[in-house]
C-alpha cells in the first residue's frame, strides 16, 4: 500500500501549479497588463536570474520566520529537459531540501519580472505552508480508509490495492484547491516584500485555460486566484 500511495503523492507533487498554454476559445479575463508583449530569450533569461537573486533571501527569511524547524535552504533550478511544457513546480529532494523548478518554456513565456516573481513566490509558499506533507497525510488517510472498508466488505487483495489507490488520490486532492489559494496569498506577500507587483504578476492567469470549479479538481478557477491576489494586496496596502 505504501509504495502505491507514494507514487500517487509524488505525481501530484510534481504536477505543477501553472501550465500556460495557448488561450482557449472562451474569452479570458482582461486587465490593463494582459497585452504585454513577449520578450526576447536573452531578456527572459536575465529576468529570471535577477528575480531569483532578489526573491531567494526574502523567501528563506520568511520560511525561517514561519517555521524555524523547516529546511529553508531553497534550491531554485531550471528544468531544461527537452519538450517540457511551460511549467513550474515545487518538490523535495531525498534529504528534504526544497526544490523549485522552472521549465525553459515558462521562463520565456513570462512577460515581465513581476510574473516570474509571483510564480516563484507561489511555489515557495507551498513549501513554507508545508503543503506536501499535509497532502501526503490526507492521501495516506484516504488510502487507509478505503482499503479497510474494502477489506471489511470482503474484497480480495487486488480490490483492496485498487481501493487504496483511489482513496489515496481522493485524499490528496481533497484540499488541493485550498492549497493553491493559500500559496497564491502567501506568494503575493513574498513577491511584494521583494519589491515586485503581484497584481501585475497574477496577469499570468489570464493567459492560461480556466480549470473552472471542478469537483476534486487540483486547481481553483482563475478568477478565484486573481481575486485572492487582489484581496491580499488590499491588506498589504
Amino acid at each position: 500500500m505504501k509504495r502505491s500511495l507514494v507514487a500517487v503523492v509524488v505525481v501530484l507533487a510534481l504536477s505543477g501549479c501553472v501550465e500556460p498554454v495557448p488561450p482557449v476559445t472562451s474569452p479570458p479575463l482582461t486587465t490593463s497588463f494582459d497585452t504585454a508583449p513577449t520578450v526576447a530569450p536573452e531578456v527572459a533569461a536575465a529576468n529570471f536570474v535577477s528575480v531569483v537573486a532578489r526573491m531567494e533571501p526574502v523567501i528563506e527569511r520568511e520560511c525561517r520566520a514561519r517555521n524555524a524547524a523547516a529546511n529553508c535552504d531553497f534550491r531554485i533550478v531550471v528544468d531544461d529537459r527537452p519538450r517540457q511544457p511551460p511549467n513550474a513546480y515545487q518538490t523535495l529532494d531525498p534529504s528534504g531540501r526544497p526544490i523549485i523548478a522552472f521549465t525553459l518554456p515558462l521562463i520565456v513565456e513570462a512577460r515581465n519580472v513581476d510574473e516570474l516573481a509571483f510564480v516563484l513566490g507561489h511555489e515557495a509558499a507551498h513549501h513554507i505552508a508545508e503543503h506536501i506533507p499535509r497532502q501526503q497525510q490526507t492521501a495516506l488517510t484516504g488510502a487507509l480508509v478505503f482499503g479497510v472498508l474494502t477489506a471489511a466488505s470482503g474484497g480480495d487483495a487486488a480490490a483492496v490495492r485498487s481501493a487504496q489507490d483511489i482513496g489515496g488520490t481522493l485524499g490528496a486532492r481533497r484540499y488541493a484547491k485550498d492549497y493553491e489559494l493559500e500559496a497564491d496569498a502567501l506568494g503575493t506577500v513574498l513577491a511584494w516584500d521583494a519589491g515586485y507587483d503581484p497584481e501585475r504578476g497574477a496577469v499570468f492567469f489570464t493567459r492560461i485555460p480556466d480549470p473552472g470549479n471542478q469537483f476534486l479538481g487540483t486547481h481553483p478557477p482563475n478568477a478565484s486566484r486573481i481575486e485572492t491576489v487582489r484581496r491580499t494586496m488590499a491588506g498589504l496596502r
